[in-house]
């Protein structure tokens, strides 16, 4: 390590200090707009681009907070952007970039970024009350300016280039002569020129054409405190005891599995390949072909089927609605239906308090085919913030999803490299849009009622990352047999305990319940069964796929191209038989907004 890369790791650490120094602040000053501008710039230098871009977005809608004096937050806000700026204007405000400002519900602020901080950088005691009024105004409207150029740069850098361009665009409609601005269109452009395969002279891009999903960091944040550690006897006893109903000829061991590669390699044809510490399920007696491995009920469950006959718990098909029908509505709103008791009771003490006639199930059930998976992602995201709420629980504490490893990198590999010397930057693989990671669980948070300043311990947006990460690879789902979108999905905690191997020795169905069974034949004709002390290996694609297409979808869902047995094996003869593999890099965008047999 050259000292330039120490220098770095000692910088990460001081920016991580100061991360921390900056969100005590916001945890007892949740109203600062200025503290999350500032705490956007400090996730900017830690390259964590999507972090940046969310306390952005915060801290742009509490400027409109400020603004109008009707809105929820306004006195609040109003009050602390005062405290922020009595003593002149917060230095993040002061950056370079303004060459006009323009407010039209107010007078013009012209001269530069200086003119505009000199202008406003006087003693308030010196001001009478609407010249103060008019002064905080300004305020709040040069930090819009800001908030729009740190989410055009930074939806930029994550490959959002569609709502990178919106922002940027709305900034521009303010600050027509904004620099910084300005040079994000001009790169957002060029990158759409790329993406597009359009013309570098073409003078138009087409904002409906852009890509707006991109990739950003999957780790275990630096900060989270949450994630339990899986190899400990604790964690162990823990999983085992909730697998005795439900799997009880099963246990959770320790294992070592292969380590997911980024692209095709030449390590097929090794004897060795790395591997990592992971948990897996094995079987503690012989179980026979057809036999019973697990049988799991979660309420971890999601649907985007708008007014259709599923239970709200688990998202199973409701039987007829027959004089003896076990279906069961809720008592206090309409159209909600459980497919019995059971689920009703469950709902009542797990989630469904949190939404209870808040009309939370109709969001994002209209959406383009393309967003299908995204959205109801999301919609699995929105049942584990209903839990939270409802069981007074942290997210990442909840057992539906706290044991779940969300194939993450570790932070370092994840880094941007300083040194001049250093290798390309990393390969992200965490799916990350706009609509779906900032503003849909926000959009959530509000029609819970829930106050997205306040609450930030519980969904800042790492909360939200972690979750997805831990969701894809693990949620299964069902698709539509008319045109093949998905539109249920789950996720079963104890049956994703069993690891992925494209040479399963189990099957499973889920239709509200999630039932895995021993094959009665192997994938190459092998008789099934499983051993006292084998490992349970499960499948999250479809294994009939070749293995180009099954190590595609791993790297969509999982992060990474999957390294199991017959994968290696299949690759190795395609090699030597002059197929070339690829990396998978031209339909990643395809397999993270599609989905791989049953799996999500």
């Amino acid at each position: 390590m050259d000292s330039s890369d120490s220098y770095s790791e000692d910088e990460t650490l001081l920016l991580l200090d100061k991360r921390q120094s900056l969100t005590k602040h916001l945890l007892k000053h949740p109203y600062d707009l200025v503290g999350y501008l500032e705490r956007a710039a400090c996730h900017s230098d830690l390259a964590y681009p999507d972090l940046a871009a969310s306390d952005s977005y915060r801290a742009l809608l509490l400027c409109d907070e400020c603004a109008n004096e009707g809105f929820e937050y306004h006195d609040q806000t109003w009050e602390t952007l005062q405290l922020r700026s009595k003593d002149g204007i917060p230095a993040v405000l002061q950056m370079p970039g303004t060459n006009q400002v323009k407010n039209s519900s107010s007078t013009d602020l012209a001269g530069g970024v200086e003119g505009v901080i000199e202008a406003l950088n006087i003693d308030p005691a010196a001001e009478d009350e609407e010249q103060n009024q008019q002064r905080t105004l300004k305020i709040a409207h040069l930090a819009s300016i800001r908030c729009y150029r740190r989410l055009a740069i930074s939806l930029l850098l994550c490959g959002c280039l569609k709502s990178a361009f919106e922002f940027c665009t709305r900034g521009l409609a303010a600050a027509p002569d904004d620099e910084e601005l300005l040079q994000a269109k001009e790169y957002i452009e060029r990158m759409a020129r790329g993406r597009l395969k359009v013309d570098r002279d073409s003078p138009n891009v087409e904002i409906n054409d852009l890509p707006d999903q991109g990739l950003v960091r999957r780790e275990i944040y630096p900060w989270n405190d949450h994630e339990p550690n899986r190899f400990s006897q604790a964690t162990l006893d823990f999983l085992n005891g909730q697998l005795k109903d439900v799997a009880p000829k099963c246990e959770v061991r320790v294992t070592e599995l292969p380590t997911l590669l980024e692209s095709a390699s030449m390590t097929d044809d090794y004897g060795i390949i790395p591997t990592n510490k992971q948990l897996g399920l094995f079987a503690k007696e012989d179980i026979e072909p057809g036999e019973t491995v697990l049988f799991e009920h979660s309420l971890l469950a999601a649907n985007n089927r708008l007014k259709e006959t599923l239970c709200d718990a688990c998202s199973t098909e409701l039987p007829p609605l027959t004089d003896d029908s076990p279906v069961v509505g809720c008592p206090e709103c309409d159209d909600i239906m459980f497919c019995n008791e059971e689920c009703l009771t469950r709902a009542q003490e797990e989630y469904h308090p949190a939404v209870c006639d808040m009309d939370i199930e109709t969001l994002f059930k209209d959406v383009d085919p393309k967003e299908k998976t995204s959205a109801l992602y999301l919609h699995l995201l929105a049942r584990v913030l209903a839990m939270s709420a409802t069981q007074e629980v942290h997210p990442l504490e909840l057992s539906e999803v706290k044991y779940i490893w969300g194939d993450f990198l570790p932070s370092r590999a994840n880094a941007v490299p300083h040194s001049l010397n250093a290798p390309p930057p990393p390969i992200w693989t965490l799916p990350f849009s706009f609509q779906y990671n900032i503003a849909g669980p926000l959009h959530v948070l509000e029609k819970m009622d829930i106050d997205i300043y306040t609450s930030l311990a519980s969904y800042d947006l790492w909360i939200l990352n972690t979750l997805y990460s831990k969701f894809r690879g693990t949620a299964s789902a069902r698709v539509n047999s008319r045109n093949g979108h998905p539109e249920v999905a789950a996720v079963h905690p104890l049956w994703c305990l069993a690891n992925h191997d494209c040479d399963p020795n189990v099957q499973w169905e889920w239709g509200g319940r999630m039932n895995l069974w021993c094959r009665g034949k192997r994938i190459d004709g092998k008789p099934g069964g499983i051993k006292a002390g084998e490992e349970i290996l499960n499948h999250y694609c479809d294994i009939e796929l070749k293995v180009r297409d099954r190590r595609e979808w791993a790297k969509g869902s999982l992060g990474g191209w999957c390294m199991c047995d017959r994968c290696r094996r299949e690759a190795g003869e395609e090699m030597r038989n002059g197929v070339a593999q690829t990396d998978g890099s031209d339909s990643l965008e395809d397999l993270v907004n599609g989905v791989a047999g049953h799996d999500l």
